[in-house]
């Protein structure tokens, strides 16, 4: 199974690209893992938010491919305990997903359209935090996940 992480936004800002990078490294230990940021539209300054979120969506939707298991992230998705995660990730591999791919909207969130293509909505917290701050800890908590599929030391109760 491959583990793809996809954001919608700039690059990894300096100070956290080295722990996304290194947590994603950890990551590929146990399955492939990579990043795929989606630059926002070139004209998004001048949209409204509801014709911003249909932009992204249909850049969303050209990089998911019909087979991918989408997790979307929104703060009104279910929450999941690491060892929950753990689990989750697991089934998926037992089930023979091919892809993973954890989704971190726009800045205003997803259209519906990719609300309605996702197979699971995975809240991090009931807080709402900075995008890039999402994409660490997620590449940290899908490590934490590994290290606990595997009962390794990493993960402690």
């Amino acid at each position: 199974m491959k583990i793809q992480f996809y954001s919608v936004g700039k690059p990894h800002e300096a100070y956290i690209k080295a722990g996304v990078d290194d947590f994603t490294k950890r990551v590929s230990r146990y399955f492939s893992a990579d990043w795929q940021i989606i630059a926002p539209p070139k004209n998004a300054a001048s949209l409204d938010e509801k014709e911003l979120k249909k932009q992204e969506a249909k850049l969303i939707l050209q990089q998911v491919q019909q087979d991918d298991f989408l997790v979307l992230l929104d703060e009104r998705g279910k929450q999941l305990t690491s060892p929950e995660l753990a689990t989750f990730i697991q089934q998926r591999a037992n089930e023979s997903t091919k892809r993973i791919v954890f989704l971190i909207g726009g800045a205003f969130g997803v259209d519906a359209t990719v609300s309605a293509r996702a197979n699971y909505t995975w809240s991090l917290s009931k807080l709402v935090f900075p995008h890039m701050l999402v994409r660490l800890i997620l590449a940290e908590q899908v490590y934490r996940a590994c290290t606990i599929i595997k009962n390794e030391k990493y993960h402690h109760v």
